[in-house]
Parts: C-alpha cells; structure tokens; sequence
C-alpha cells in the first residue's frame, strides 16, 4: 500500500495505490490552491474509508515538481511528517511524467506537458509515445516557434495548465491542445510502485522539491 500526493498544481490531490492498482482517490479539481485546508483531511479521510490504518502503509509517495512553490512545500512536508512518524520510505515522482501519463498517443508522436509559470513561461518536458523523455525538464519562455522541432515531424499532444497559452500562438496542423488536465495523484500509483520494488527511496530528511526557479514574492 502505498500513499500518494499530489499538490504541484492547485489540484489538491491524494490516492492510495496497491500494488501499482489505484485504490483511491480524492481530489480537489479547482481552479484555487485549498492544499493547506484540505490535504491533510483527505489523507485521514481516504484511508479510513478504505479500511486502512497508517500503520499498514508500505511508503508514502510525494510529486516532487516542478510546479507551485508553496504547492510543492505543503506535499513534501506532510510526506515528511508521514515517513517520520511511521518509518516508512519517501518515494518522489516527477510531476510532469505524470501529466504525461493521462494522454494515450494513438500514433507515434510526442506528449509535451505545460505547467503554467509566470507571463508566457511554462515549465515542461518531452516524451515519446512509450513515454521515454525526449527532452529535459526546463522551464520555457513561449512563442510561436516553440517546439518545432517536434511539430514538424510528428503529431504532437500538449496537455495541462499552460496549454491555453501556447494554443493562442501555435497554429501547427500537428499540435493537439488537451485542455482542463492538472497532474492527478491517480497517475503517481504506478510510478510509486515502479520506484518501491526498485528500492528508489529519497532520504527524508534533506529531500527538497524539485522548484526548477527560484521562488519570486508578489
């Protein structure tokens, strides 16, 4: 059994993954940041209903970003408390994977996740169509030549916060929007259990999340 976060992104979401099958799933599908509300009440709330006891955790997942600052600090320290607490394993799961796991290319082609970032910034990374990175995680300034490498060969899927505004610039035949997708703690349970039997355990005590920029104050 294992526990996984999610709260990269104003989805405020936790799951519950046995043996790489979701169990579980409770979120908060909106357009505002209620993480440090309502991530813990889902934590206690999915495992009671499931039967479950802390105890009989096996590892707790986290989503270790790139995405919200303050997002991110409120996962990794509630998984922190957890594993602390229970001696159990800290397993981290890169945000934008799992983003990219909730399109299913029919073709060969590439899936290219965009999280909003500031202005006409993302942060994004490439797959291919098994999923296998093409390009490292970065964060991107958006224009309409962005990714052209990509769209000129193949079909490409864009999904997640940030597609609205490349949708707006880019008018490649290529380009397929996939609009209304956050990263789910859903996605997370097969990632976690791929890490768990591999033993791909983050130290508890000096992992921090992977911010990709620095925080800005508004």
């Amino acid at each position: 059994m294992i526990l996984c976060i999610e709260t990269a992104t104003t989805n405020c979401s936790v799951s519950i993954g046995n043996k790489g099958k979701l169990l579980a799933l409770k979120e908060d599908y909106s357009s505002s940041y209620s993480h440090a509300e309502r991530l813990h009440l889902f934590i206690d709330e999915i495992l009671k209903e499931n039967g479950l006891k802390p105890q009989e955790l096996s590892a707790v997942a986290v989503s270790k970003g790139p995405g919200s600052y303050t997002g991110l600090r409120i996962g990794v320290s509630a998984a922190k408390g957890l594993c602390f607490a229970l001696d159990l394993p800290l397993i981290a799961v890169p945000t934008l994977k799992t983003l990219a796991l909730q399109v299913k290319q029919e073709k060969e082609g590439f899936i290219i996740p965009l999280l909003d970032a500031r202005r006409m910034e993302v942060y994004t990374t490439g797959f291919n169509s098994d999923y296998r990175r093409v390009f490292d995680t970065r964060a991107e300034i958006l224009t309409e030549n962005s990714f052209s490498e990509y769209l000129e060969n193949a079909a490409v899927s864009f999904i997640g916060s940030g597609v609205e505004k490349f949708r707006n610039i880019c008018k490649h035949e290529n380009a397929t929007f996939i609009e209304g997708k956050l990263p789910s703690a859903a996605q997370m349970v097969a990632l976690a259990e791929e890490k768990f039997q591999k033993k791909k355990f983050v130290d508890v005590a000096y992992f921090e999340p992977y911010y990709l920029k620095d925080f800005v104050a508004s």
